[in-house]
């Protein structure tokens, strides 16, 4: 069904004029460009990788790639691979806890090889995803996803002050008024522009946070572009670069993420089939959805890059826009591609200050705890469900919060315990089981 005199385009299949498709599919771009690099960058910062460095430009690099690579997964499909949807696929930021904590005590090889066997078993949740939604009910997720925002937190305010490494806390300069002013410039300029503006500006508001926050830095004479000059203007992404280094613990922990970012593009398809459509997403497009989540996780390891999900934002852009086509989406997949390809680009990004990047996380994380609060109002809080909150998050948090409560315990389960959303999940998941409902 195409309304073509009102621009809206409800099949997935239809593409809009190529002068209207290309700046819709930059437009999805732009929407989750800064989400999407953000958690490279502190998971290399976690890991220990210099900032600025061919290290982290490099992860930077596949975070875009494999985006681009694994959206085309969903919108363009191989067999019963990919919704053939518009959703837009990026680097998660609900694996970020778990993956900074793996990558700054077992180094980038477990962590990476955790994903890679992780997205494996995402994958084959693609035949049975929709036999284990029962186990998910908003109250599991809405904990899981509070509980993941809650724990970056911290890190936003840090990288805002000046930084989350030891020695950068131990700086002179950090919480310096210099730093927070950049920082704040990001945010108030963000919120401006999300709420003041329509459109482009809107959906990019983020983006143009950082852009204003970066040129704020760049007066402040907070930028060195040296990095920029030394990168190539060509990369081609080599496999293993960290090698593969198993930890069960680690597997463990990324896997039980995984399955909570299946139920999250299980939601993101139906929401984008009901926003563009106005129909109920089907068994094939869930099940496309979540092997395509699998497999972009699953590739993108294998070269270094983390787990990639459906992202939500640009589920917005589909409902705003009318336009449900999947080809639109693919034409910014093939941007994303483009930018992985070009390590300068990835230069530019990891030269942005610490306080630009803190600026804008401080919105993105907090409006992850903000997704989680609002599943949760989906929930009825009678005494039941209140205490299944307050036992689940005081488990996870409280045990990454002070780690040497369990430092007794094997290091399997210790990584698990203390990863803040591993523990979250299974109390919450074994209490939502066991726990009578009240009538």
């Amino acid at each position: 069904m195409t309304d073509m005199t009102s621009g809206t385009f409800s099949d997935p299949d239809i593409t809009p004029p190529l002068h209207q498709a290309v700046p819709l599919g930059v437009q999805h771009v732009l929407a989750m460009f800064a989400s999407n690099v953000t958690p490279s960058i502190i998971v290399a910062g976690a890991a220990g990788l210099a900032f600025g460095g061919a290290e982290q430009v490099y992860l930077i690099q596949m975070a875009m790639l494999f985006a681009g690579i694994a959206t085309l997964f969903q919108t363009v499909g191989l067999g019963p691979v990919g919704a053939r949807l518009p959703i837009m696929q990026g680097t998660s930021f609900a694996f970020v806890g778990v993956l900074a904590g793996v990558a700054a005590t077992q180094g980038l090889g477990v962590a990476l090889t955790a994903c890679l066997i992780a997205g494996v078993i995402h994958f084959a949740l693609g035949s049975v995803i929709q036999h284990l939604r029962w186990l998910f009910p908003p109250l599991v997720t809405g904990l899981v996803i509070l509980a993941i925002g809650l724990y970056l937190i911290p890190v936003a305010i840090k990288y805002a002050a000046g930084g989350a490494a030891t020695f950068q806390m131990e700086a002179e300069s950090f919480g310096s008024l210099m730093h927070w002013s950049v920082a704040l410039s990001v945010v108030i300029v963000a919120l401006v522009l999300k709420f003041f503006t329509k459109g482009l500006l809107s959906n990019a508001a983020i983006l143009v946070g950082l852009l204003v926050g970066y040129v704020l830095a760049f007066a402040f004479g907070m930028v060195n572009f040296g990095a920029v000059a030394n990168a190539s203007w060509l990369m081609v992404p080599a496999p293993l670069p960290y090698g593969f280094e198993f930890s069960l613990g680690a597997v463990i922990a990324v896997t039980l993420v995984s399955v909570v970012s299946a139920i999250e593009t299980v939601g993101d398809a139906s929401a984008t089939t009901k926003a563009g459509a106005g129909r109920e997403a089907t068994d094939r497009e869930i099940a496309g959805a979540t092997y395509a989540d699998g497999a972009g996780t699953a590739v993108a390891a294998v070269f270094g890059g983390l787990p990639n999900t459906s992202f939500s934002q640009n589920v917005g852009i589909v409902g705003m826009t009318g336009i449900m086509s999947r080809h639109v989406v693919t034409i910014g997949a093939l941007v994303l591609i483009i930018c992985g390809l070009i390590p300068k680009i990835g230069a530019v990004i990891a030269s942005m200050p610490l306080p630009v990047l803190g600026g804008g996380v401080i919105v993105m994380f907090g409006m992850v705890a903000a997704a989680g609060l609002n599943v949760l109002t989906e929930v009825r809080m009678n005494r039941r469900n209140m205490v299944i909150i307050a036992v689940s998050l005081a488990a996870g948090l409280g045990l990454n919060l002070v780690p040497s409560a369990v430092q007794y315990l094997p290091g399997v389960v210790k990584t698990l315990m203390t990863s803040a959303v591993a523990p979250t999940a299974l109390v919450a998941i074994v209490l939502n089981l066991v726990l009578p409902e009240e009538v």
